[in-house]
């Protein structure tokens, strides 16, 4: 009875956080409204183990982000990931803002560990917390134990609504040069026609019949992939990191037609991987108090406020040079505020509410949804985690 009550729970936060969403055309982001109830929740009255008493252990999560990574894979191709190398660079560079700003302001304005202590996980997830966290209980500064983790939590729920407005003008601006210019809509045509052949030869895999292509036998392939993938980065020592390599081999996967287009949710069970995914995230919220976020809240805004504005100025001066808007640059380097899967759902409501059809969502998708990815790939998969190794020398 007991993880009935708290799988429904936990679901019912994720049913909130989709209403406003949807009342609000994402304006207000589904991943923001759930992260604030679940952050009011803990502080009051539901327990800190919700979560893992819904089933979404540990385990599940770790199977959830490899496979959910090659399913995203059969979402794009080699051609269009190898072209995002722009969106690379500038979310890089805007975490490099984030550095300049934080560290000459920063430390003017508070003392050295405290910015130290900050900056890895403003510039990435929650790896680069947990590093610094456990790096401050080895050098005995307790105090700032849980600065770490609250600048995490609260980075990212700023980072939420920022990002969709970015999302939301850059949508606007694509999609009224789709809808005026014939010859886009022509070659957009042709390329979702491309897909659905592609997606019809995929069924034929090992030309067995339809009624063995079952939602058990994709998610064999997709495991499949996923094991590769994580193979070769232990054989790499994770000198590129496996959630990147997923990504990649998911992509080649579905080239080579071992995987078919929108593999999950052809399967029938994205929705349900992404809801534990996401319930994992916000589980994180529990690690902090009232009490913990009012003795360094002020540190943290200001601290945000610097981080941010060194991505916007960053990627505003190097949006034309890289021949990007400057709402896209910063929304790439804004993925540093808190990476996959927010950047994915926040990516793909924005382009379900602006679209007026299947054809309009699916040309936002696939101009903005790479750059979104890759972008929050370079900050929090790589580049979070070595400022982290970095920084905590310096601490």
């Amino acid at each position: 009875m007991s993880y009935l009550l708290a799988f429904v729970c936990v679901m019912l936060f994720m049913v909130i956080g989709e209403w406003v969403s949807t009342l609000t055309k994402a304006f207000i982001p589904s991943v923001f409204v759930t992260a604030i109830l679940f952050l009011v929740g803990f502080w009051t009255i539901i327990p800190k183990n919700i979560v893992t008493q819904a089933s979404f252990s540990t385990p599940f999560i770790t199977i959830c982000i490899s496979i959910l990574l090659v399913h995203l894979g059969t979402l794009m191709n080699l051609k269009e990931l190898l072209l995002q190398w722009k969106a690379v660079c500038i979310a890089l560079l805007g975490v490099s803002g984030t550095l300049i700003l934080t560290l000459i302001v920063g430390t003017w304005l508070f003392n050295w560990h405290t910015v130290i202590a900050s900056i890895p996980p403003l510039t990435g997830g929650l790896v680069a917390a947990l590093l610094m966290t456990n790096g401050l209980k080895a050098a005995g500064i307790t105090t700032l134990v849980a600065l770490p983790v609250s600048m995490y939590v609260l980075h990212s729920v700023i980072g939420y609504p920022l990002t969709a407005v970015m999302l939301k003008r850059e949508s606007r601006r694509l999609i009224k040069r789709f809808r005026t210019n014939t010859e886009t809509n022509q070659i957009h045509t042709e390329t979702h026609v491309s897909k659905i052949d592609a997606k019809k030869s995929a069924q034929r895999i090992f030309n067995l019949p339809a009624e063995y292509q079952t939602s058990a036998f994709i998610i064999v392939r997709v495991g499949i992939v996923a094991i590769l993938s994580n193979w070769v980065a232990s054989l790499l020592n994770n000198t590129i990191n496996a959630n990147i390599i997923c990504l990649i081999f998911g992509v080649i996967a579905h080239q080579l037609g071992f995987l078919e287009d929108n593999a999950l949710n052809k399967a029938g069970v994205f929705n349900w991987l992404m809801y534990g995914l996401l319930a994992y995230i916000f589980s994180q919220l529990s690690l902090t108090t009232p009490a913990v976020m009012g003795n360094i809240i002020i540190q943290i805004i200001v601290l945000i406020f610097l981080g941010i504005s060194g991505m916007f100025i960053a990627s505003w001066l190097l949006a034309k040079p890289f021949g990007m808007s400057r709402e896209m640059a910063f929304a790439c380097s804004l993925t540093a505020l808190f990476g996959f899967p927010a950047d994915y759902i926040l990516t793909t409501e924005i382009c379900h509410s602006i679209a007026n059809n299947k054809n309009e969502e699916a040309f936002l998708t696939e101009n903005i949804l790479p750059k979104m990815l890759v972008g929050g790939f370079a900050t929090v998969s790589i580049a979070s985690v070595i400022i982290a190794s970095v920084f905590l020398k310096l601490i």
